[in-house]
């Protein structure tokens, strides 16, 4: 009688009339204890024996005719990551500080390591639920993480998430929508040309959706030799399919568009040399922009993706942010769309001193809202054109701009060096505002330096303060700072939770500061542990 039989015949005789048969390869009773379904009681004996013998079974049957078998996992060239790293990884995906999880996959990946195998399954599993999770995901699953998604069908969107969109050449033919903008992507960023060439050839067969998404990759590698094929884009019968063309050529400077533009720009600004204000004889004239919105809209400012109804516009603004008149809003947008080149060469000045001009709207008079229109419409076109002079003229430059979280966007623009002292500056500007936190979410992390101080004295005040309303906000700015903030800043915020209250009694931390705390010293642990 085999093993297997044996333990069957045990089973249904019971273990008080048969005893469990010995099995050599089965832990031992010392091993498992005497606890009830361990080695102290003949069933649960049994039952581990049993299992012991069906795995023996599963591991050793052969394939059934004519069945592939499955490609062992490769070699991975990646050392796993640290065993406390590992520990801590498995305590983020039971569910203990969650929101950390994308900064230990992006750490773990930036020092050349890769998860655990061990931890794959439910890593990937999450990331079937969580589309912003499998980019990084796919940097630091290694190639196990492949292996294991090509055997389970809902992890399949690993597989062409990363880098290698899964495929070579065939994969434009065959692949699905994501593999193929994949596709695009890695091929627009070594032979843009070769891949303008392949999207021509199937563009008029594309669904809309379809070419709006391969169109996007155009946002690598774009140069002048795209222009033809974005100005045919202008004429696309998708709506999203012209506005990407509209917007990718408005950052072309030097293309038809631009130009088309400029012409239209300069009929709403021109320089006017007005006498100074109180200065007498010897005073010298200063130069002033005169703003006047365009009056009409046609067919040709609707081709180049300016709508007749920005967005926004559609009443006239009582408040900073609000909504703005249509008038206003061309405005705003041909300006966006304009090479910044042109007003450099119409008033002959530099980028700070033209942001520092007086705007007018009439003869005589200033003009707050054309300055306002002008000053935001020059943001968006120097984060459109990547412009540096530009980026940094209007974040010192003084200027009146009732969308600061327009500003905050320029800050992607400017030299990384530059960076956290104009975010410092931006976030003490807006201080006490609403829009102190739209600001902070266009600021990524990690926040530093000169940020960082400004950061913590802005919780520092909502902190201070018992109302509502701070309340409400130190709430917001913890919840944006536990994930951007640099985690050496947790001893500052531990004694200011340890500090007196207003009256001089010691106050009891509120719940968002202290949360905060314990997040940044679960980071920081985190950060060292990867970094060993």
């Amino acid at each position: 009688m085999s093993a297997w039989s044996e333990h069957v015949s045990a089973a249904l005789l019971g273990t008080g009339r048969r005893p469990p048969p010995p099995l050599p390869e089965a832990p031992a009773a010392a091993e498992t204890g005497p606890e009830p379904g361990a080695g102290g009681d003949p069933a649960g004996r049994l039952l581990d024996q049993a299992a012991v013998l069906t795995v023996a079974r599963r591991a050793g049957r052969l394939p059934l005719a004519g069945t592939d078998p499955i490609a062992p996992a490769p070699q991975e060239d990646a050392p796993v990551v640290p065993p406390a790293a590992a520990a801590r990884l498995a305590r983020i995906l039971g569910g203990e500080q969650i929101r950390v999880l994308p900064e230990w996959l992006e750490a773990a990946a930036g020092h050349g390591r890769r998860v655990p195998s061990r931890l794959l399954p439910e890593l990937l599993e999450r990331g079937r639920s969580d589309r912003v999770l499998r980019p990084a995901i796919a940097r630091a699953a290694g190639r196990r993480g492949v292996w294991l998604a090509l055997q389970n069908t809902d992890w399949a969107y690993l597989v062409g998430s990363g880098d290698d969109p899964g495929g070579d050449a065939e994969v434009w033919l065959t692949g699905t929508r994501q593999q193929r903008v994949a596709y695009l992507t890695r091929l627009r960023g070594t032979d843009p040309a070769a891949a303008r060439a392949a999207l021509r050839e199937t563009w008029s067969s594309e669904p809309a959706p379809d070419r709006a998404a391969y169109l996007a990759t155009f946002d690598h590698g774009l140069s002048a030799a795209d222009e033809e094929f974005l100005e045919d884009a202008l004429e696309d019968r998708g709506k999203d399919v012209r506005q990407l063309a509209s917007d990718l050529l408005a950052r072309l400077p030097r293309s038809g568009y631009g130009r088309r533009m400029a012409v239209r720009a300069l009929a709403c600004l021109r320089p006017e040399t007005r006498p100074a204000a109180g200065g007498g004889g010897r005073a010298r004239d200063q130069t002033w922009i005169i703003v006047e919105p365009p009056r009409a809209h046609d067919e040709e400012l609707a081709r180049d993706g300016v709508p007749f109804h920005p967005t926004g516009s559609f009443a006239p603004g009582r408040r900073a942010g609000g909504p703005i008149g249509t008038q206003a809003a061309w405005l705003r947008e041909i300006l966006a769309r304009t090479p910044l080149s042109t007003w450099t060469e119409l008033f002959g000045l530099p980028p700070m001193e033209i942001v520092c001009l007086p705007v007018g709207a009439a003869a005589a008079g200033p003009d707050g809202r054309g300055a306002r229109d002008l000053h935001i419409g020059w943001a968006r076109a120097a984060l459109r054109q990547r412009d540096v002079g530009w980026a940094r003229a209007l974040l010192k430059g003084g200027v009146v701009v009732d969308e600061p979280e327009a500003l905050a966007d320029l800050l992607a623009v400017l030299p990384a060096a530059e960076r956290d002292a104009a975010a410092a500056d931006l976030i003490r500007w807006v201080e006490g505002q609403p829009d102190l936190q739209r600001v902070l979410e266009r600021v990524p992390g990690p926040w530093t330096g000169a940020l960082a101080d400004a950061v913590v004295a802005t919780i520092a005040v909502a902190a201070e303060r018992p109302s509502h309303r701070h309340e409400h906000t130190l709430t917001q700015l913890c919840r944006l700072a536990d994930q951007r903030l640099s985690p050496g800043t947790a001893p500052r915020l531990e004694a200011l939770a340890g500090g007196a209250g207003q009256d001089g009694s010691q106050a009891a931390a509120p719940r968002a500061l202290t949360e905060l705390i314990g997040t940044l010293r679960f980071r920081h642990d985190m950060l060292k542990e990867l970094h060993q």
